[in-house]
């Protein structure tokens, strides 16, 4: 069970996702605006915060930003279809996933339970190979997550730094977005995949040195996405 803070300036939105979420067992605490979001998350921090980016006196993006700064909190932004860099925007402040408005209530539920089985300790999985990998210039080492390039440290987000060390140990092979989801996100189920995309497209803008003709992350049409050596 965890503790989830709903932000959203829409009653029936809160009143439908606190119900399922309550259902999973989850304490549910509930705000209407950005400025009651941060007072309550001060008061009772939450294990996760689902987050509406248009909300009134603090927008989401705020929200999040400042949620980053205090500690690391997990938080799944509720978005429009119009509002696609505000969502790019959000990953890179640390926010750790994205659903579209209108959205099924299950597959919110679904993603809040993955995002909280990632960032929770697993005692009983097996210790991780933790020597730094290295492929042509790009370095990337498990153990105190630091990504560089040419020997130059590259800040990247939680999930931005899961995919790319994903790739980085499955190296020149090709993983279809579905996969990504199931094998870095933790979904089990159909959901939107467009958040691969987003995350990749950040990616190549910070290693790459020219991400319209990326090196290292590489498109195979038709499949999916690869990590190469980064050689020409």
């Amino acid at each position: 069970m965890a503790n989830i803070l709903v932000v959203d300036d829409e009653p029936n939105i809160r009143e439908v996702v606190g119900l399922y979420l309550r259902r999973e067992g989850h304490s549910v605490i509930e705000a209407s605006d950005g400025e009651e979001a941060l007072r309550l998350a001060r008061q009772q921090p939450p294990d996760l915060v689902v987050l509406d980016l248009m909300l009134p006196k603090v927008t989401g993006l705020e929200v999040c930003r400042r949620l980053q700064s205090d500690q690391r909190t997990p938080v799944i932004m509720l978005t429009a279809k119009s509002e696609e860099n505000d969502r790019i925007i959000g990953l890179g402040v640390g926010a750790d996933d994205y659903v579209v408005k209108p959205f099924s209530p299950r597959e919110l539920v679904a993603r809040v339970e993955a995002v909280l089985r990632r960032v929770q300790p697993q005692p009983d999985a097996p210790p991780p190979d933790e020597r730094p990998i290295e492929l042509g210039a790009l370095r990337v080492d498990p153990r105190t997550r630091d990504v560089q390039v040419a020997g130059k440290s590259i800040s990247l987000t939680a999930r931005e730094f899961d995919l790319l060390y994903f790739l980085a140990r499955h190296r020149e092979r090709v993983f279809t977005r579905d996969q990504l989801m199931e094998l870095v996100w933790g979904y089990t189920f159909s959901a939107d995949t467009s958040t691969v995309t987003v995350h990749i497209r950040r990616l190549r803008e910070k290693i790459e040195d020219d991400p319209t003709a990326p090196r290292y992350l590489q498109t195979v049409w038709g499949v999916g996405y690869k990590l190469s050596a980064g050689e020409q």
